[in-house]
């Protein structure tokens, strides 16, 4: 990233006293470490100004935050600057107090969809937002806490897939390098990430007995309400936590993980190889070149999709 467009994103954090950070909802590792990594940078360097986050909560991540998200006063708002973390379209964010701050600024990884905030700071070449906001802190030489580096370090460990997705570069390892400087504990960060009991192995393998193939070998799994309801858990635990149960298939390089809620149907689509981004948009969604989601009116919009799909590895 160009240092003249950290050096702006810093002169805009430090012209305000009061800063909220936001994020989109339904939040993952990335998310919520990036947010806990950027509060926990402004709050080091910039001990009288007052950070707050906020958005929906999470019991897969919550270990990242271990706190309640914060609760903001009306009368903070209109003089605050709002930042908007690892969010590609505004209805993603999780709040809409944002729109109502004095100024706006968006710190993303995605690929460019809209403009969002009055200043941004958005490279698709980052594996994760917190690995820009790491970089952002380090190219500036600001201060990087214990707890900043490690919420930043499980950010990028969970989108990165644990450094296996082609996303992640020589950047990558030295963002990584400089947060290691910190002394955090990584086995505590793994075991809360991978640790599994028996009932959640069960409904993994519960989930892999349902997965079917397209003629092109597209793998995908189509859940209902009831089998969400029969699982026990979220449709956003079921969407985006089980989808890369099929990854690693031998002959598979399209996967996709269609999940009721309500009466929508999340969509979460991954690709060893195919650009699968642009399928998504078609439908509203967006993300990255080979992991993207998107949220479907209907289960015939979800068979279109998935044609589409089939066609797209087809045509090769």
């Amino acid at each position: 990233m160009d240092l003249i467009v950290f050096e702006k994103a810093l002169e805009i954090i430090k012209a305000h006293d009061t800063i909220i950070i936001y994020r989109h909802s339904n939040p993952d590792g990335d998310a919520l470490g990036s947010q806990v990594g950027l509060c926990e940078i402004i709050k080091d360097n910039y001990p009288e100004k007052r950070v707050f986050i906020v958005g929906d909560e999470s019991d897969r991540y919550g270990f990242i935050v271990n706190r309640a998200m914060d609760n903001l006063e009306d009368a903070l708002i209109p003089s605050s600057l709002s930042i908007i973390l690892d969010t590609s379209s505004p209805h993603l964010i999780s709040g809409e107090l944002w729109k109502e701050s004095e100024e706006t600024l968006r710190f993303d990884h995605h690929l460019f969809v809209e403009k969002i905030a009055d200043y941004e700071v958005v490279d698709s070449s980052y594996e994760s937002a917190s690995g820009l906001i790491a970089d952002f802190a380090m190219t500036l030489g600001l201060k990087v806490s214990e707890k900043a580096a490690k919420a930043l370090y499980t950010g990028i460990v969970t989108d990165s897939g644990r450094f296996l997705y082609d996303s992640v570069s020589s950047r990558t390892h030295r963002v990584v390098a400089f947060l290691l400087e910190r002394e955090f504990d990584r086995n505590e960060i793994y075991r809360n990430l991978y640790v599994e009991d028996l009932d959640s192995v069960k409904r993994k393998l519960s989930f892999m007995e349902r997965i079917k193939f397209t003629y092109n070998n597209v793998a995908y799994v189509y859940s209902t309400n009831e089998d969400v309801s029969k699982m026990g858990v979220s449709p956003f635990s079921v969407s985006r936590g089980m989808v890369n149960t099929m990854a690693n298939l031998r002959g598979v390089h399209v996967w996709v993980n269609f999940t009721e809620d309500g009466d929508k149907v999340l969509a979460e689509l991954r690709s060893d190889r195919y650009d699968i981004n642009k399928i998504a948009v078609k439908y509203g969604g967006g993300g990255h070149l080979k992991a993207s989601g998107a949220t479907l009116q209907n289960r015939k919009e979800a068979e279109a999709m998935l044609k589409d799909l089939d066609m797209l590895v087809e045509g090769k």
